[in-house]
């Protein structure tokens, strides 16, 4: 009768605890839950429980956390009289699979003066709601694709790392898992470790820093690396973040490799060469070939535009070839006069290109002296125009190919489109003429379509885009050829 008062006593007490009891006899008989173990199970009575452990069984499937279904249930282990804690399991109703629960275990074995079990209990802890968190955190973590590793501030051992981590430095799970931060350095050649080392002993963040890991292969990899404290459950931890600087680093590498040729072959260059900031064209350096032809020494000429060093002898042609190269990004083979450091005049030829040099634009112009060649012309003309005086005994052809190398336009019109092919000067010189597609196209005896390619074709070449702008060009130089009515 003693007994029976005592399990009822027993019973009252732990009836209103928010942990679950299960009370199980020796004979496996479930003897009581309490309305939270119940609750836990999506139970509503004992019966719906189960009145007995192999009856438990059938209705409850449970599953420890690491995966494994238990030869025997937590619920067994209490009846052979086994002491445990904190044992996780994962409890699902096999009538309602929809219906888990995570359940945090501890046994509970009371024994009489006689050292027999007097009371076998089985407490539960409902812990779903922070498995379920540190599932959502766990897929998060995994997820993620900036390198992460999770280390543990007890024993400064890695605890968790994902799969950016794994990716970036070629290590497997187990060879990081279980290891220390010193075993798998993630502060291996920190520039600030000494601090990085005593926030890490003090669980305190760790500010960005560079470092270099050691890699499996042998090879090291340059990455960010910083550490912000954090608790996995009731442990408290370090989370490790990389960001990884190695491709930045091969792209700096190319870089600059790039920036070391091209400013070889600057220097190298035996044509006068310089470049000048795209915008308001400030001269940021000049080649040994400028200074020999030119005069001007870098000393003298860098951070100053031609503008101010008088480069230029006439304004007009200055702006139109600023203009050219803002409108186009490039200039080619525009015969300009630039003058000599002395004050000498300069014949030259002028091609441009703009080119994007780190961060900024730059316009690259290589300057080609003419002026001898020009000098020869000039005495070339010279002796047409002698030879010309007296015309009585040439032919009507020869006069006019006389004529035309007599004039400037021809000349141009050589320099500027020197790859003109005879159908495109014979097209150019219809287009000056005022002709459109269908009459050029009827007296070369081509179709509309051919015609339009060839002048395209023409276009690129003079670096114009409309027909206004090509009859403009030809118009400078020479064009017409032939007088309205003529035939080519």
């Amino acid at each position: 009768m003693t007994a029976s008062v005592d399990r009822h006593e027993l019973r009252q007490i732990i009836a209103g605890l928010s942990e679950g009891v299960i009370l199980v006899e020796p004979d496996q008989t479930i003897a009581y839950a309490n309305a939270a173990a119940l609750a836990m199970h999506g139970a509503e009575d004992l019966d719906e429980l189960g009145q007995t452990v192999d009856a438990y069984r059938e209705r409850f499937a449970l599953r420890y956390r690491n995966n494994r279904t238990p030869n025997q249930y937590p619920i067994e282990r209490v009846v052979s009289g086994e002491r445990f804690h904190d044992v996780i399991v994962e409890v699902t109703r096999t009538d309602r699979p929809d219906v888990a629960f995570v359940h945090s275990l501890r046994s509970l074995v009371a024994t009489d003066r006689d050292g027999s079990p007097s009371c076998l209990a089985l407490i539960l802890k409902d812990v779903s709601e922070q498995f379920e968190a540190e599932e959502r955190f766990e897929k998060t973590f995994n997820a993620n694709p900036a390198p992460a590793v999770i280390s543990r501030l007890s024993d400064l051992r890695h605890v968790k790392v994902n799969l950016g981590f794994l990716e970036m430095t070629g290590y497997t799970r187990d060879a990081v898992i279980g290891r220390s931060v010193y075993e798998i350095d993630v502060l291996a050649g920190a520039r600030s470790r000494d601090l990085a080392i005593a926030r890490l002993n003090a669980g305190e963040t760790i500010p960005q820093m560079e470092a270099c890991l050691d890699l499996p292969n042998g090879d090291t990899r340059f990455v960010i690396v910083a550490g912000q404290p954090m608790a996995l459950g009731d442990e408290p931890c370090m989370l490790f973040t990389f960001a990884d600087l190695e491709l930045r680093r091969k792209a700096e590498t190319a870089l600059r490799q790039s920036e070391e040729r091209f400013a070889k072959a600057f220097r190298l260059t035996p044509v006068p060469t310089m470049l000048a900031r795209a915008e308001g064209f400030a001269i940021t350096a000049v080649n040994e070939a400028f200074g020999r032809v030119f005069g001007y020494s870098a000393d003298t000429i860098v951070g100053r535009t031609p503008d101010e060093v008088d480069l230029w002898v006439h304004e007009a042609a200055r702006t139109r070839f600023e203009t050219a190269v803002a409108r186009t990004g490039y200039v080619l083979g525009l015969e300009v006069c630039l003058r000599h450091e002395d004050g000498t005049n300069l014949d030259c030829l002028v091609s441009a290109e703009r080119v994007e040099i780190g961060d900024e634009t730059f316009a690259l112009l290589v300057l080609q002296d003419i002026t001898e060649r020009k000098r020869s012309e000039r005495d070339l003309f010279e002796a047409i125009e002698t030879v010309m005086a007296d015309t009585s005994w040439f032919s009507r052809g020869l006069i006019e190919k006389l004529a035309n190398l007599r004039q400037p336009g021809s000349d141009h019109a050589e320099s500027h489109a020197p790859s003109m092919t005879v159908r495109e000067r014979q097209i150019l010189d219809l287009i000056c003429s005022g002709l459109g597609d269908e009459p050029i196209a009827q007296r070369l005896g081509l179709s509309r379509n051919t015609v339009r390619n060839h002048a395209a074709a023409l276009y690129r070449k003079l670096g114009v885009h409309k027909r206004s702008d090509a009859i403009v060009w030809g118009r400078d130089n020479g064009f017409p050829l032939s007088k309205p009515g003529e035939k080519n």
